[in-house]
């Protein structure tokens, strides 16, 4: 295991910040790495607390009676210069439940109300997003939306277009768009499965 000898926060961000590491790897070569992080300090970063609690949690939720269309929303993103189909998502609270923050998430990019499923921890525990640049983890919450669509509560700086898709559209995304990775399994899950969340079965999930 690589030996940490010492960390010096390098930005001072409301949302994410830059981290330098001076450490030894297995191997006895020095190494100087960085981390992007959503701690405000160093106290807070995961490889200081051993702690995996989540940053931020994704929706992964099913619209209309039918149960037949996926709630995604088609993003620009910055970091890419164009446009990526998503999972509505966004940051917990500090002491927020990450399911309280998937009602208010799903609530404010997307006007919708979000019913959250019960399912066994291994399909909702905090897993990492990109831990050879971050030390993020996110949550998955999986539920039922209903109402009508509305940008209203969205924020000034994004531009967020809300999409329900059904499994020809969902296909047609998959070969031709941008995806989030995450979004993307989950939604080979929704094209092949005739029950959207019958994989949740399979860990005793509740559905």
């Amino acid at each position: 295991m690589g030996i940490i000898h010492n960390v010096e926060k390098l930005t001072d961000n409301r949302f994410v910040n830059l981290y330098h590491l001076n450490a030894t790897s297995v191997h006895n070569t020095p190494v100087s790495y960085y981390v992007a992080s959503r701690a405000k300090n160093k106290e807070d970063l995961k490889l200081v607390t051993g702690k995996n609690t989540p940053d931020g949690v994704i929706i992964y939720s099913i619209y209309g009676e039918k149960r037949d269309r996926v709630v995604l929303i088609r993003q620009y993103r910055y970091a890419l210069g164009g446009y990526i189909y998503e999972f509505p998502a966004g940051l917990v609270e500090p002491g927020e439940n990450y399911h309280t923050g998937a009602v208010r998430e799903l609530k404010e990019e997307t006007g919708l109300t979000l019913h959250p499923l019960t399912v066994e921890d291994g399909y909702q525990k905090p897993y990492f997003t990109t831990a050879g640049m971050t030390d993020e983890s996110c949550a998955t919450v999986f539920g039922y939306a209903e109402g009508e669509i509305s940008e209203s509560l969205q924020e000034d700086s994004e531009e967020i277009e809300v999409v329900l898709a059904d499994r020809n559209e969902v296909r047609r995304i998959l070969r031709e768009e941008n995806v989030a990775i995450m979004c993307a399994y989950m939604l080979m899950h929704f094209v092949a499965d005739d029950e959207p969340f019958s994989f949740l079965n399979r860990l005793g999930g509740e559905v």
